[in-house]
C-alpha cells in the first residue's frame, strides 16, 4: 500500500495517526480568533491546521441564499444564510496571512478546496496538500483540477457510495495527482455513535489499497481514538475554544483539552497496537523467572527413591523444573538426600 507524506510527515500503517486540527469556519470571520486557534491547536501537538476555502460566490447559489436556507439547528442565528457565508469566508489576503503564521509556528496548513479559483490561491501559498470535502466527491472536474497540481489528496467519503468513492481516486490519478489518502466520514454533526460504522475503516482499506483515516462529527475523544485501534492512519476533528459559540461547526468541536489528550493517546494507541509477531520481550523472560512456577518436594526423599507425583509441588520461583516437564521426572531416582518443600534441580536425577 503506497503511503503519502506531508511536508515529511509520513501518513499510513507504519506512522502513528497524523491529527488534523480542523479550524475549517470557527474563526468566525475574526482574524485574532484564527490565530488563537492556530496557537491552541499546535500547543495541543495537532500534526495540521486546517481550514476551507471557499467564497461567497463559489459554493452557494443564488436561488438557495435567496431561501435563507439554514445549514445548522443554532436558534440563536440571526444573519441570513448569506451574511453568515459572506462573515466566516476567508479572503485570499486573510488566507495568505493564515498561511505565514503557520509557517512561524511551525504548523502545517492547508485547506478543503471548492473551486478552481481557491485551488489556483491555494497552489500560490504552496500547500503541502488538498483536502476534498465529503460533498465533492462527485465533483469531477475539480478532483481532475486538484489531481494536475500533483499534490497528495485527502478525500472524505461522507454522502459517497463506493462507485463514486473508485471514480473520485480514479479522477484524480488520471489527472496526475500525487499519493491518495480516504477518510471514512459520516456527514452528519453531531453524528450519533450507532451510525458511525467505524468498520467502514478496515472495508475501505481493502477495497482500494490506500491509506484510511477518520472525519469525526461525534461527541468527544472516544470514537476517534476508537478509530485508531481500527487501522485510522489519521484523525481529522473540528477544533474551537468553547463549544459554546455561535457558529456553524463549535459544538461538534473537540476544546483544547479534549484535543490534546486524543493527540497523546491516538499515539500510545499506535504504539499498543505493535505487530502481529509474537515475542516474549527481555523484561517478561525476567518476569517469567519470578512469576512462573518450579518443581517442589512435599517430603522427604532419600537417596536412590524414586520420584512419585505425589511427591511433588509446583511454587514460585520459575528457575528451576517447569510444570510442562513433569513427565521427565516422574519414576526417575533422585541421587541425593531431599528435605520437605526443597526445589529440585535437574542434577539431583540419575
Amino acid at each position: 500500500m503506497e503511503e503519502l507524506s506531508i511536508q515529511g510527515r509520513v501518513i499510513g500503517a507504519s506512522a502513528p495517526p497524523y491529527v488534523v486540527a480542523e479550524i475549517g469556519a470557527n474563526h468566525n470571520g475574526d482574524m485574532d480568533l484564527c490565530i488563537k486557534l492556530i496557537d491552541a491547536a499546535k500547543d495541543s501537538g495537532a500534526d495540521a491546521v486546517k481550514f476551507q476555502s471557499w467564497s461567497k460566490s463559489s459554493l452557494i447559489s443564488n436561488p438557495e441564499y435567496a431561501r435563507n436556507t439554514r445549514y445548522g439547528t443554532d436558534s440563536r442565528r440571526l444573519p441570513s444564510l448569506e451574511d453568515e457565508v459572506e462573515r466566516y469566508q476567508l479572503t485570499p489576503a486573510q488566507h495568505r496571512d493564515v498561511a505565514a503564521y503557520c509557517w512561524e509556528r511551525r504548523i502545517t496548513f492547508f485547506s478543503s478546496c471548492f473551486s478552481r479559483e481557491e485551488v489556483d490561491l491555494l497552489e500560490s501559498l504552496d500547500v503541502p496538500a488538498y483536502k476534498i470535502a465529503s460533498m465533492d466527491v462527485n465533483y469531477l472536474p475539480l478532483l481532475e483540477y486538484v489531481g494536475r497540481t500533483g499534490k497528495p489528496v485527502i478525500l472524505s467519503t461522507g454522502l459517497a457510495t463506493l462507485g463514486e468513492i473508485e471514480r473520485a481516486l480514479e479522477t484524480l490519478r488520471g489527472a496526475g495527482s500525487g499519493p491518495a489518502a480516504l477518510l471514512h466520514c459520516v456527514s452528519i454533526y453531531p453524528s450519533p455513535p450507532e451510525i458511525v460504522n467505524l468498520r467502514n475503516i478496515d472495508m475501505l482499506r481493502r477495497a482500494f489499497d490506500v491509506p484510511v483515516g477518520y472525519s469525526d462529527h461525534t461527541i468527544g475523544a472516544a470514537i476517534p481514538l476508537a478509530s485508531v485501534a481500527l487501522g485510522a492512519c489519521l484523525i481529522e476533528k473540528h477544533f474551537t475554544l468553547d463549544k459554546g459559540m455561535t457558529g456553524w461547526d463549535h459544538a461538534v468541536s473537540a476544546d483544547p483539552e479534549e484535543l490534546t489528550y486524543m493527540v497523546q493517546e491516538s499515539r500510545n494507541i499506535f504504539s499498543a497496537l505493535g505487530t502481529t509477531v509474537r515475542k516474549i520481550n527481555d523484561t517478561q523472560m525476567e518476569k517469567r523467572k519470578v512469576f512462573r512456577r518450579r518443581m517442589v518436594t512435599k517430603r522427604r526423599l532419600t537417596k536412590g527413591e524414586m520420584l512419585g507425583l505425589e511427591d511433588i509441588d509446583f511454587k514460585r520461583p520459575g528457575t528451576g523444573i517447569c510444570p510442562d516437564e513433569l513427565a521427565y521426572f516422574v519414576s526417575r531416582r533422585v541421587v541425593r538426600d531431599i528435605e520437605a518443600e526443597d526445589e529440585l534441580e535437574r542434577s539431583d536425577f540419575a
